[in-house]
């Protein structure tokens, strides 16, 4: 083990303590996110737990805001926003297994990295658009329509909802670069991040309304296609 290996268990030991602490996470979301800190560590060091974090701050940051507005619609976070393991694993899963298998395939690590930050750019826009465009936006249209549509529904998107999970994308796709590098993959982040989002819309106005998906399985599904996009775009570079 390498010297600065020695700091991950405290890392992750103060992030579960800290997160259940503030009553951000349930204790075995906490302990399911460590599990995930490490396989991130594999894959990306360090800077693959700064992305997860830098997620973990934004989502906290946009699901406290305008709490009693989204009360009010019936559209607030259960528990106060305090996250289960299952939410853990649907916005990090797919990163996580991106780290195992950049360990276990160490010849394929730049692709599989990038496909680690675009699953997790996709989680931010996601958790982002959702409880910015709810509160800030002015017009709400169904993804699949695009005529008027309840704003908090599922599917159901707004201008300023969409350029907020934007936005989110691009800060992963910046705490990528500064580790690995500022060249294509930054822009590749940002695309499959904004397209996975769009994704997880479509995914919302369709089968989770009819009730076929959860929003767990939705959220997670978004994550994969943000991984697929930014893998056939570094092929085809």
């Amino acid at each position: 083990m390498q010297t600065a290996d020695y700091f991950l268990p405290i890392i992750l030991l103060t992030g579960v303590v800290l997160s259940v602490k503030s009553h951000k996470l349930t204790l075995p979301a906490a302990l399911t996110a460590a599990i995930l800190g490490v396989c991130l560590y594999l894959g990306a060091g360090y800077f693959g737990i700064l992305m997860a974090a830098v997620l973990f701050l934004m989502a906290t940051v946009a699901t406290a805001q305008k709490s009693m507005v989204k009360e009010a619609l019936f559209i607030a976070e259960k528990n106060q926003g305090q996250r289960t393991a299952g939410q853990v694993l649907a916005n990090v899963g797919m990163a996580g297994l991106m780290g195992l298998l950049c360990f276990f395939y160490p010849a394929k690590i730049g692709v599989l990295r990038l496909m680690m930050a675009a699953s997790l750019a996709s989680a931010a826009a996601d958790t982002v658009s959702s409880e910015l465009g709810t509160v800030y936006g002015r017009h709400f249209y169904n993804i699949i329509s695009l005529k008027p549509d309840q704003r908090g529904l599922d599917g159901v998107i707004s201008l300023e909802g969409t350029l907020c999970g934007f936005a989110a994308s691009v800060i992963i796709a910046t705490v990528y670069a500064l580790s690995f590098g500022w060249n294509l993959n930054f822009w590749w982040i940002i695309i499959a991040g904004t397209v996975g989002n769009l994704a997880d819309s479509v995914l919302g106005a369709t089968l989770e309304r009819k009730g076929y998906l959860g929003n767990n399985a939705v959220n997670f599904l978004n994550t994969v296609v943000a991984a697929l996009v930014s893998m056939m775009l570094f092929l085809s570079a």
